[in-house]
């Protein structure tokens, strides 16, 4: 493995990370545009959907300059190419209730949290300068 990707334990890492922002990606979309909610009959809250929105922008720029700090190009060309390829097959095995709603949205952002949290203990020499 070593030829392929020296740092073995920042590829996990990114694959986790960058694995969240396509879900959060694909469970995000549901929200916006933010009118669509209403007309479906089903609640929305755009305060949270624009919360959700910020971080997601933020995780996923974290995410990238983690990945383009600490791997080889080739391995982030091929480790995002999977990533996005599988993740919609992990979103749609969800029941249709965690797709969407405000729940969802408070539940993903709560992960959100958290990954940043923990990418800013896997990376915080990249990332402590930001802070």
């Amino acid at each position: 493995m070593n030829a392929l990707e020296p740092n073995v334990a920042a590829l996990v890492w990114f694959a986790l990370f960058w694995t969240l922002c396509c879900i959060g990606f694909l469970v995000l979309s549901g929200s916006f545009p933010l009118g669509v909610a209403n007309e479906r009959g089903r609640p929305s809250n755009t305060a949270l959907a624009l919360f959700n929105g910020a971080l997601m922008v933020i995780f996923t720029g974290l995410t990238l300059a983690f990945g383009f700090a600490e791997l080889r190009p080739t391995t982030l060309i091929v480790v995002m190419g999977l990533a996005f390829l599988f993740a919609p097959v992990s979103f749609e095995i969800w029941p249709e209730r965690w797709r969407d709603g405000p729940a969802v949205l408070g539940v993903m952002g709560a992960v959100q949290l958290g990954a940043i949290a923990a990418l800013y203990g896997v990376g915080a020499s990249l990332v402590a300068p930001l802070v």
